[in-house]
């Protein structure tokens, strides 16, 4: 029997898509913001912020996405905190994927050469001041190859939100696979739209990569 692909799917699969995409901007867009603080108290923040920091990074990179997935969506209403499952997909990924760029912005921030700090204080900068306009900048110069990594990988993560019922592609393709009996062809569709959207994310971070490069400056990167 050969392989029956149905055009009427195509629609149903780019609403899915459109999904996918925005719950991974979100998701990053929250992972950067968290991860730069945990970074920050990690590297100046003293015992008193860095161990818990530690901590933090630990238990998301040290447990698997789909079981933080299932604690918020299942755990988080036993305390009285009920979220949908788009929200509740978005806070799994997110805090998920902070975890993984504190470890990338702590990398760039060490990368950064310790005398510059030395000397911006030298000059009567703060430690806030040095590190916003001394390190921070040339920090985010180089992480974005690691950075890069990051959002490819919470690109395709994102297909675990469809275990709590979100509608995402991996959600409309299941349904629709489920409804038509035709699981190969349209995972076989789900798979293909995934490949082109994680190319051209590839191409675009890649364009932007050689326009911020740091002449001289190798790649600090943490791989999972």
């Amino acid at each position: 029997m050969g392989l029956v692909f149905d055009w009427a799917w195509l629609p149903q699969l780019a609403h899915g898509l459109l999904i996918t995409v925005e719950i991974t901007v979100v998701c990053v867009l929250v992972g950067i913001v968290l991860g730069l603080l945990l970074a920050l108290g990690r590297v100046y923040g003293g015992r008193l912020l860095s161990i818990p920091c530690s901590l933090y990074i630990q238990f998301f990179r040290g447990t698997p996405l789909l079981v933080q997935l299932l604690m918020v969506y299942y755990g988080f209403p036993t305390w009285g905190i009920t979220l949908s499952p788009i929200m509740s997909g978005i806070l799994a990924l997110g805090l998920n994927t902070a975890a993984y760029q504190a470890e990338y912005f702590r990398g760039a921030i060490q990368a950064v050469q310790g005398g510059q700090m030395m000397a911006a204080r030298s000059t009567g900068m703060s430690l806030a001041q040095a590190i916003r306009y001394i390190i921070l900048p040339q920090a985010f110069r180089i992480v974005i190859p690691s950075w890069s990594n990051e959002l490819i990988l919470m690109l395709k993560y994102s297909s675990i939100v469809y275990m709590v019922t979100v509608m995402d592609i991996m959600g409309v393709g299941n349904t629709i696979a489920a409804r038509h009996f035709s699981f190969f062809e349209v995972f076989i569709i789900v798979a293909l739209l995934y490949l082109a959207l994680v190319f051209i994310v590839s191409q675009l971070l890649r364009m932007v990569e050689r326009h911020v490069q740091i002449p001289g400056l190798g790649e600090h990167a943490e791989h999972r």
